[in-house]
């Protein structure tokens, strides 16, 4: 006779497949955000179990054509069942946050799991991690199921391939309009997000790898302060401008991911540690306010709108409108003083040094990797030119990356000339006009925002008359991440632009 606690988690498992099996037809699937997941979880009408096959069947049809997600995850019916005993078990206390919500993760996110971790680049296909990414570890403590990997512009667009291209998943395409750019190099994930191929998703960013592909698939994306959120088992770019965040279809949806994902982490000491005093008590639910637009001062920056085509620019105005109907105070004009030449090129001086030593560091802790440098993923490329596409794309980044020999005189340089940008562009700017944000359309600001770490949050604004996505993207300083989820939220609740995918040709 088996013992007492596996009769009662038996009895459990029993139910939630029952639950499974007949309690789900009442429940929208299309656009369910995660508050209504949890309620359907709490009050029976849905199953995790019944979620996650909803999600793996919307990937099978959607997959061939999108190419949004490059590798599902065996294991996530089996973690969606697990969670609903939880459930079941715990009476339905368990039903909050993340708990039994389907997650794709962009394949840069390390899982100790039989999903690979790639970067989209085949010559790490094989390869096994010691053990979870940071931000996943805490996804599954969250309860989380991983539903798979979404396709990355390879090597996260360090090398330079189409947006959404890699050697493992193919092209991306944008869901709303297929023959134009879902951008990169978190293509899969913003496309799966709008496509309804997960609950959430997760992306990375170095210099506007969420903020770009959340714009052009019409989805919220936040990129976190650097640190807020943990980089450890993350496949990396430059430890000084990776980031780690959700990618969702509202607000809401994204933070909630955000809130299971910030936290210390000992594998990501330094800059977790010094981030962490910015998360606040109670997490960043409670600035999901209605009113949050009401006494924020918005710097609206001189150049940034009036670069559009005249329809997207009416439909900004009219967003800037709202804005100071719902209580903001719009300082118009403002100059962001930013030498943009300087700036791209002092950070690409300093980001080929800081891959290399980042990438071969991230290499040899694998536990098992057919590469185990730079140089051979290099070597690798060359001995298949056919898969990787040499023709078309090159490799030039790549090599440029391996000619670096470690932080010298020019990159300090360059690292100090970031600094000054970074002082005397946004933050002299959010400190003399003592501005809460500034906002700017699409992604016309994720380059500074990326030396200087800081957060920015990307919001639907609206389509063109051919239907391509447009969007509007609030970022602040270190540690600003209140004050713009409260402008965020409040801004798409009162515009509520946001319509799923037409896949038109």
């Amino acid at each position: 006779m088996a013992p007492p606690c596996l009769q009662v988690l038996a009895a459990a498992v029993a139910l939630a497949l029952a639950l499974a099996a007949g309690g789900a037809g009442a429940f929208e699937f299309q656009e369910a955000t995660v508050d209504a997941i949890q309620l359907g979880l709490r009050n029976g009408s849905l199953t995790s179990a019944a979620l996650v096959r909803f999600y793996l069947d919307r990937i099978a049809r959607l997959n061939p054509l999108l190419r949004a997600v490059i590798e599902v995850n065996p294991d996530a019916p089996a973690q969606a069942a697990r969670a609903d005993a939880e459930r079941a078990a715990s009476g339905g206390r368990c039903a909050a946050g993340l708990h039994g919500v389907p997650v794709l993760l962009k394949d840069n996110i390390a899982t100790r799991d039989r999903l690979n971790t790639t970067a989209g680049s085949l010559a790490l296909l094989g390869s096994v991690v010691r053990r979870d990414a940071g931000v996943a570890a805490r996804l599954r403590r969250a309860g989380a199921v991983i539903l798979g990997k979404a396709n990355p512009s390879e090597w996260s667009n360090f090398r330079q391939v189409d947006p959404g291209w890699s050697a493992r998943g193919g092209q991306t395409k944008n869901p709303y309009v297929l023959s134009v750019t879902p951008c990169g190099s978190s293509a899969g994930p913003g496309v799966a997000a709008a496509a309804n191929m997960a609950a959430v998703t997760l992306g990375s960013e170095t210099a506007g790898s969420i903020i770009c592909p959340s714009v052009l698939n019409s989805v919220v994306g936040i990129k976190p302060t650097v640190g807020l959120t943990s980089r450890s088992g993350v496949i990396p770019i430059t430890p000084r401008q990776d980031t780690i965040g959700p990618m969702c279809r509202t607000v809401s949806d994204a933070v909630h991911v955000l809130d299971a994902i910030v936290g210390y982490d000992e594998l990501d000491a330094e800059a977790t540690g010094a981030a962490s005093k910015y998360i606040p008590r109670g997490g960043y639910r409670q600035f999901l306010r209605m009113d949050g637009l009401r006494g924020k001062r918005i710097g609206v920056l001189k150049g940034f709108f009036e670069q559009y085509e005249p329809e997207p620019r009416r439909v900004y105005e009219k967003h800037l409108s709202t804005m100071r109907h719902h209580g903001a105070i719009l300082i118009k004009d403002l100059d962001l003083a930013v030498n943009w030449t300087d700036l791209v090129d002092q950070m690409g001086l300093l980001i080929s040094a800081e891959f290399k030593l980042s990438l071969n560091a991230y290499l040899k802790d694998l536990l098992y990797s057919p590469v185990r440098s730079l140089a051979q993923v290099i070597a690798f490329n060359n001995a298949h030119p056919v898969q990787e596409r040499l023709k078309d794309f090159g490799q030039a980044d790549l090599i440029a990356a391996e000619k670096t020999s470690g932080i010298g005189a020019a990159e300090r340089a360059a690292l100090r000339r970031l600094n000054e940008l970074s002082a005397g562009g946004l933050e002299k700017t959010v400190k003399e006009h003592r501005l809460d944000a500034v906002v700017v359309a699409n992604n016309d600001i994720s380059a500074v925002l990326a030396i200087g770490g800081y957060p920015g949050i990307a919001v639907p604004a609206g389509y063109s008359e051919e239907g391509v996505p447009f969007g509007i993207v609030f970022g602040g300083l270190r540690g600003y991440e209140p004050r713009l989820i409260e402008m965020a939220y409040a801004f798409e609740q009162a515009t509520k632009v946001r319509r799923p995918p037409a896949f038109r040709h």
